[in-house]
């Protein structure tokens, strides 16, 4: 593999056209801002998702995708989740079978309730059967991009196009796990998220470890039930992309959807947090994906119900507290 067409410029995007350059005869970052492209060609540096990083001179930044995708052998999609299927469309006419596409975007997809593997096929199996692959794992881009040491997983139905992202990806900084559990490492991904926005709060409401430690493990419950429900395996949630996803999430300082929950819990609006900032946090948008298909599929959420309750309908973070608290006592 000689080629990888990144598709999309926000932190993440960065910090894998960064680690993966060296892997690679040509990288080409796609970026949607044509002023932000501007910049990374002029600075090398993206300032406003990810400053502080130098990106490699390999790495060619465009905001055309046909350029973007023109002979690559591997398409790795870091877009925000809300974005997936317009710009999975709009790559179709450049994409072929010879091409791996890897999905390194977390959360599910509105009305749709798909994950973003399904997204890829259904936009893309109108011309042929695509390759698919998604990448997860408990990673901050500007430790990834830093050459600190980090593992993911890598997952895929078909073996072969697993072991050759894990072997076109691993580096010295950056290492790739195999599994074949599509299902459990994108619920994982996706729904952690979730999870981070409800131990944000509760640092926001000054509450100590004790309270946060429940909540992880109370939310890897529920995110387990939801995975094996649509036919994930339970020991994918306790790998990386499951429980060591979750805790960074729901610890990290660097955690987007932490500091939301930090900040709800501080008082703030949801609408203050978004007019504030230029990231997504990925876990506000999840919440009510992960909410409906949780009524789908019969199984009970307790946690995602009361993010729900905070984020869509206002309710205060000590009484969605309370309410978790005072459910009817149960086995573990």
């Amino acid at each position: 593999m000689k080629t990888l067409a990144i598709i999309g410029g926000g932190g993440w995007g960065t910090a894998l056209s960064i680690v993966l350059a060296p892997r690679f005869e040509r990288v080409r970052l796609w970026v949607y801002e044509t002023d932000l492209a501007a910049t990374l060609r002029r600075r090398r540096e993206n300032e406003i998702y990810l400053p502080g990083v130098r990106i490699p001179d390999e790495v060619a930044v465009t905001t055309e995708l046909g350029e973007a995708l023109a002979g690559a052998d591997v398409v790795l999609g870091v877009m925000p989740s809300h974005h997936a299927r317009r710009l999975y469309t709009e790559m179709l006419p450049h994409l072929n079978p010879a091409m791996i596409l890897v999905s390194a975007t977390k959360g599910l997809e509105g009305g749709t309730l798909m994950r973003m593997s399904e997204v890829i096929s259904d936009v893309v199996r109108a011309r042929f059967a695509p390759k698919v692959a998604v990448l997860s794992g408990p990673t901050f881009a500007a430790e990834v991009a830093r050459g600190e040491p980090a593992a993911v997983v890598v997952a895929s139905e078909e073996d072969g196009v697993a072991r050759s992202i894990q072997a076109a990806f691993s580096g010295p900084t950056f290492r790739l796990y195999t599994n074949p559990d599509v299902v459990g490492v994108e619920i994982g991904a996706a729904v952690k998220n979730v999870i981070a926005i409800g131990a944000g709060v509760c640092r926001g409401l000054g509450l100590g470890g004790n309270t946060v430690a429940a909540l992880i493990t109370r939310g890897l419950a529920e995110i387990t039930r939801l995975a094996t429900a649509l036919g994930a395996q339970p020991r994918t949630l306790a790998g990386l992309a499951g429980l060591g996803d979750l805790v960074l999430t729901c610890t990290g300082e660097l955690s987007r959807n932490r500091t939301v929950g930090l900040r709800l819990g501080r008082g703030e609006t949801l609408e203050e947090i978004l007019a504030s900032t230029r990231t997504v946090a990925e876990g506000i948008r999840t919440t009510d994906a992960a909410l409906e298909l949780a009524r789908r599929c019969g199984v009970e959420m307790p946690i995602t119900e009361q993010m729900h309750q905070m984020l869509r309908c206002g309710k205060p973070p000590r009484e969605a507290l309370r309410e978790l608290m005072e459910r009817s006592l149960k086995p573990e």
